[in-house]
């Protein structure tokens, strides 16, 4: 993910460069290029300092990502005093990733923080320059849009900053039109739409800032309630005297009520100890120095601080597949064979290790009404958040009907038998070769049958009074697609591996 916004900003970044030479947009070409090194020197250098300081692996993408977010919110200048502006608020973005920080999670976006330094700076001295976000301009608007969608689709918020986008146009779009009115002028409302919609800094906003993970709350309907709030706010910006509320500082208000979704979601885990559950699949067993909630089917990011990490970073997500009951035991279980950095560091791990939860995510949760019949789709490791729903189902008594149908490569991979097994729901296995001793109401689908979408009917024929989830590879989740679409809802759970 780092990496494609990385790119895309870069991009963009580029296109400006070149688009200034023709006048399309307000910075010229070495306005943008002094701007952009400044920042980049200044990002990078701050977060060197930092990071030997606190003796935590080298990260630069990070510094290249917030140089190239305030390239775009920040006025470009050459004037001296311009430029120690630049410096100023680079320096005060990226020290906020590590002073203004909760448990590892970022509590404020970075670029907003160093954009409303050193807007608040400049009221005393205005020579240093201040936010223009001169992003939001016509010319900008496709290339933003495009790159915006990929970065959103990647991470699963487009809906969210659709969302954001289509309350912040709106409510701009009221704002204006009363404005204007109380003007006694007049402007055409599809003119004044357009406008408001494309030549303004909501795409980028949303796309780039909004989005960031580490500023985010944990439920879906948390980051609507985030996403409402900040677009208003940027739509119809508070007059505070000197300043006005502004894209920045909206933002921020935004971060801090995501903040206060996710105040305890962050925590500390000790090592406890490690098993073989199938020939490639690993069990790891921690212990929670601290209370934290979680609920069944959610997923953890697990920060494994380790030598020259590879482009994807210290950080990834694990199902979790203890029930919130097990408390203060954690588990979760990862498969062996890929040659990341990340995972070579997670299979050297020795008990005793501290390691940090960044946050807990997701809404793979089973229905509340305890009466809906439920449809499980596991292949492979992607059978670990219904492990957690089954442990908890036991564990609180709750007899639901659920039927699981578990996909693996061959009859050793089954993972959690006995944990599946406890729950006493009907098991429908499709693996190569048939299992032995499986424990009752589990049947083998056969080597005739082939997990697709009719075979999935098949062995389901009440499909469609149900209510499927699925976690597994993409490419399984559209294969069964068509079978899928019949159940009563869908809610999927797709990974790529780390």
């Amino acid at each position: 993910m780092y990496r494609l916004v990385m790119l895309s900003l870069g991009v963009l970044a580029a296109l400006s460069f070149v688009l200034s030479f023709f006048d399309l947009i307000g910075p010229g070409p070495f306005e943008i290029l002094v701007t952009a090194v400044v920042l980049v020197l200044a990002c990078a250098g701050t977060d060197l300092a930092a990071q030997s300081a606190l003796r935590m692996p080298r990260r630069f993408e990070s510094s290249f990502i917030t140089a190239a977010i305030l390239l775009f919110i920040l006025r470009p200048t050459l004037e001296p005093l311009g430029v120690l502006g630049l410096v100023l608020a680079a320096v005060a973005a990226s020290l906020s990733k590590y002073v203004l920080v909760w448990r590892g999670r970022h509590i404020f976006n970075p670029a907003a923080v160093g954009a409303s330094v050193l807007t608040f700076v400049s009221l005393l001295a205005p020579e240093l320059g201040s936010s223009a976000w001169w992003v939001g301009t016509p010319v900008l608007a496709a290339p933003v849009l495009l790159f915006g969608i990929a970065v959103l689709w990647r991470t699963e918020k487009l809906r969210m900053v659709l969302g954001f986008w289509v309350i912040a146009t709106a409510v701009a779009f009221v704002r204006t039109t009363s404005q204007y009115q109380a003007a006694g002028l007049e402007m055409e409302p599809a003119q004044l739409l357009s406008q408001v919609a494309f030549a303004s800094p909501f795409l980028f906003l949303g796309a780039f800032m909004l989005s960031e993970p580490l500023t985010m709350p944990p439920r879906r309907w948390q980051q609507y309630a985030v996403a409402v709030v900040v677009g208003v706010l940027v739509g119809w910006p508070i007059d505070l005297g000197a300043v006005t509320l502004g894209q920045e500082r909206a933002l921020l208000i935004g971060n801090l009520v995501a903040f206060l979704f996710t105040l305890r979601a962050a925590v500390r885990l000790t090592v406890e100890g490690r098993r073989d559950i199938t020939p490639t699949v690993r069990e790891l067993t921690f212990r929670a120095k601290r209370s934290f909630a979680f609920r069944p089917g959610q997923y953890l990011e697990l920060d494994v601080p380790h030598k020259r990490p590879d482009a994807r970073g210290t950080r990834r997500e694990f199902s979790i597949a203890s029930a919130p009951e097990d408390l203060p035991t954690v588990r979760i279980a990862f498969k062996e064979g890929s040659k990341s950095s990340y995972k070579r560091a997670l299979a050297d791990i020795e008990p005793g290790s501290a390691l940090a939860v960044t946050g807990v995510w997701g809404d793979f949760l089973l229905p509340t009404k305890s009466t809906s019949p439920v449809l499980l789709v596991a292949a492979g490791i992607g059978v670990t958040p219904f492990v957690s729903q089954l442990r908890h189902l036991v564990a609180t008594d709750q007899d639901r009907d659920i039927v699981l149908v578990y996909v693996a490569s061959s009859a050793s991979e089954l993972a959690f038998r006995d944990d599946i097994a406890a729950a006493g729901i009907p098991v429908v296995l499709f693996t190569r070769d048939e299992p032995t001793d499986l424990p009752p109401r589990w049947t083998w689908a056969g080597r005739s049958t082939r997990l697709d979408s009719d075979g999935l009917v098949r062995v389901v024929p009440d499909i469609e009074s149900r209510h499927a989830y699925i976690s597994g590879p993409p490419a399984l989740i559209a294969d069964l697609a068509p079978a899928l679409g019949r159940a009563r809802s869908l809610t999927t759970d797709a990974f790529a591996g780390y």
